[in-house]
């Protein structure tokens, strides 16, 4: 179970809080769907020693460290020192469906006027949107991109061209592992196995390249095939 955060500030602590459709976030898989209107409270415990003044709630999901989608929802409101303030208001995701789709990372954040966050919260966010989302498309591209890179390796070693170099053979695989890698991720989180995290993502890039590096380095030398033919070539005696 995630805690709600702790942002320091003059001399204290600005703590957030907050739930979607009554269930407090951080606590479960926080579902956002475009067809329905969630429900958002948030509530914000100021122990510093100044006023807070919040102008916006964002909520924004992430992957690969690229931000899919994110809605600001102008709630100005100010958090006197030592208290706490609350508010509700309704989220309508229409286009959601349209940017993403799957388990995401979600983030909950409190704004100020000048644009820097207070308070945040870190959830997982289960995401109702389409295949054919942008995030959806990122995914498919990096599949076709993938391919014709495990493709083109192939092929030069079919046809003996890649380099002599056992090194750069094996870069010549990395990558087809990196976009494997990639692809195990983005699968995971469509299936809404596990969501993208660095403890998610980490070990699929690093092994995926890994074994790439492997299968380079260990493909045969370009020219083995022509010195065997030509130490089996029988010259006929005169």
């Amino acid at each position: 179970m995630l805690l709600p955060s702790t942002a320091s500030a003059q001399g204290g602590s600005v703590t957030l809080e907050a739930t979607v459709d009554s269930t407090p976030v951080g606590a479960t898989v926080m579902v956002l769907d475009p067809e329905r209107t969630a429900k958002i409270s948030v509530t914000v415990r100021n122990d510093t020693s100044t006023v807070q003044r919040v102008k916006t709630v964002r909520i924004s999901g992430s992957a690969l460290a690229l931000t899919f989608f994110a809605y600001d929802t102008t709630v100005p409101f100010d958090v006197p020192a030592g208290e706490s303030e609350t508010r509700t208001f309704p989220l309508e995701p229409a286009d959601l469906g349209a940017q993403a789709t799957g388990l995401l990372p979600v983030a909950v954040e409190v704004i100020d006027p000048q644009r820097n966050v207070i308070a945040s919260i870190d959830a997982t966010g289960d995401i109702r949107g389409s295949l054919w989302s942008v995030y959806g498309a990122f995914g498919l591209g990096v599949l076709v991109l993938t391919a014709l890179s495990w493709l083109s390796a192939l092929i030069a070693l079919a046809r003996r061209r890649l380099p002599a170099n056992r090194w750069q053979r094996a870069m010549r695989f990395l990558p087809a592992g990196v976009g494997t890698g990639l692809i195990a991720v983005f699968s995971l989180s469509v299936l809404r196995l596990v969501a993208p995290s660095p403890t998610a993502e980490i070990p699929f890039l690093v092994g995926a390249a890994a074994v790439a590096l492997l299968l380079g380095y260990v493909t045969p030398h370009p020219g083995e095939h022509h010195l065997s033919e030509m130490d089996t070539v029988r010259i006929p005696k005169p």
